[in-house]
């Protein structure tokens, strides 16, 4: 009857099958895959740390992810971000302080959707994770330069030339995680991993001062190709 009020209310309806209500319905919900695992893309940016994600970027989990990045589909965030509180939780060791750091969005991208999906799923895993006993934080760190374009319909290589020396770690984020976590680990987050370009150009700028990353997490990642 939930279901029958949300949908004569708001025409909502399940991204997964379709049916009337909720925008995740419980069996959907119930049926999300939750084994996190490492996804190595081919080929692999040399030097990239372990990336894991919870599921490859398909089916029930595909549709979440466009949904709530591109449609503002903002209840999809729960979900979403549970899935990347796990994926973090298989990717460190649970004792000490770990910092979530989103990777960053082309600022015209923020302004088109007018939200910053990544930053709020990392922000959601941060707060699962602390309820889950973790010292667990998530931080904005990094910021784009300009020239940066869309990466939708590039390769690899055209990904990795494009996102070279995209990402800056400004000095006021590195007084911020002194402050609060000096001594965590850091992982990058993301909601899906394509070919491991992003996940890498986040790690160089965080490491480029001084800061070693533990991992990278993601919602998703494609299926492994040659």
């Amino acid at each position: 009857m939930l279901d029958a009020l949300t949908d004569l209310l708001l025409g909502g309806h399940c991204v997964g099958c379709g049916a009337a209500g909720r925008l995740l319905c419980r069996p959907c919900e119930a049926s999300l895959p939750d084994r996190p695992h490492p996804a190595w893309p081919t080929p692999t940016p040399a030097g990239l740390v372990v990336p894991w994600a919870a599921t490859a970027y398909e089916g029930v989990v595909r549709a979440m992810v466009i949904g709530h990045k591109e449609h503002r589909l903002l209840a999809l965030r729960r979900p979403l971000a549970h899935l990347l509180a796990r994926t973090v939780a298989a990717a460190v060791d649970p004792r000490g302080p770990v910092v979530l750091v989103p990777v960053p969005s082309r600022p015209a991208s923020l302004r088109d959707r007018g939200h910053d999906p990544t930053y709020s799923l990392t922000a959601g895993a941060a707060s699962r994770l602390r309820a889950a006993g973790y010292d667990a934080l998530a931080l904005r760190m990094l910021h784009t330069r300009p020239g940066v374009v869309d990466q939708a319909g590039l390769d690899a290589d055209q990904r990795a030339a494009n996102l070279d020396g995209s990402m800056a770690c400004p000095v006021a984020s590195l007084r911020r995680l002194a402050a609060r976590r000096p001594r965590a680990r850091i992982v990058v987050c993301d909601d899906v991993l394509t070919t491991g370009a992003t996940a890498r150009e986040a790690q160089r700028a965080l490491e480029s001062v001084g800061l070693r990353v533990s991992a990278a997490a993601a919602v998703a990642a494609t299926r492994r190709r040659r």
